[in-house]
């Protein structure tokens, strides 16, 4: 009876700290994904070198639509299905939105990969304790500078720490808020064994924070696009579904044409003509 006390105890807590929660976001995303796709970022040099070597930085700009929230999801699908049943290594990660700034200030996003990298200990750690023990009964919260002490110390339990950030184009660059953030999560870099992935748009104020890092341009593959086409033919009229040859100039057609790109609204679109 304890045990179950304690649980609802520590949840309780860890909604308390940030109610948000990306992991429906991160099943939905990955659900999208067509199978297969995604494995020339996994196979690359890049992505190896960052997967096993500590410190290190790997930011993957892409123009609009080339597939960078759905690359992002098969990163953290890789991460945790690496390193899942690994107590020693910790994976937290955020879906930015620009629909949801009021959401995501900085102490938020820092206070949600603290969330979660609390969820991978057995126990709540003292330090979760203490902090809400001193803001419950004043009805207060946790200032930016107690969350990032706290996520220090946290991150340090671990062995490594694998933190990944989608979209950081659509966070919110008011207020200093994003450089904040770039800031604070550069520090825990340098501070402890953490790793850093981030995806954005080509945002020259974003591009200059990550010079000196590892810059891999996320476009969309001939062999991703051909591989979500041919998944999709499905949809096409019987007389297409029935014609191997009109499906092949279908595909190569679209493959070519796309540019980049990779967007299922963008491939519909292309079937509809």
């Amino acid at each position: 009876m304890k045990s179950k006390l304690d649980r609802r105890e520590n949840l309780d807590i860890l909604n308390w700290l940030e109610p948000i929660d990306y992991a429906p976001q991160q099943s939905d995303y990955i659900s999208r994904q067509q199978p297969g796709t995604g494995r020339w970022l996994l196979d690359s040099a890049d992505f190896r070198t960052w997967l096993g070597t500590c410190k290190q930085t790997l930011f993957c700009p892409g123009i609009p639509g080339a597939g960078k929230t759905i690359l992002t999801s098969i990163v953290v699908d890789e991460l945790t299905r690496r390193f899942g049943s690994d107590s020693s290594t910790g994976v937290a990660y955020v879906y930015c939105n620009f629909r949801r700034q009021d959401d995501q200030k900085v102490d938020n996003l820092l206070a949600s990969l603290l969330k979660q990298l609390v969820e991978g200990y057995s126990s709540l750690p003292g330090t979760i304790k203490d902090l809400h023990d001193r803001h419950k009964a004043k009805r207060t919260r946790p200032s930016l500078d107690e969350i990032s002490r706290v996520l220090q110390s946290v991150a340090a339990m671990y062995s490594r720490v694998f933190i990944i950030v989608d979209a950081l184009d659509e966070c919110q660059a008011s207020d200093g808020c994003r450089t904040r953030f770039l800031s604070e999560l550069f520090n825990l870099q340098m501070k402890h064994r953490t790793n850093t992935f981030a995806t954005s748009r080509f945002i020259p104020k974003i591009v200059d924070q990550f010079k000196g890092n590892v810059i891999l341009e996320i476009r969309a593959s001939r062999e991703d696009v051909e591989r979500y086409l041919e998944g999709h033919m499905g949809q096409l009229p019987t007389f297409v579904q029935q014609n191997r040859f009109l499906q092949e100039e279908i595909k190569i057609g679209i493959s070519e044409a796309v540019d980049g790109m990779y967007v299922r609204s963008e491939c519909e679109e292309t079937y509809s003509r």
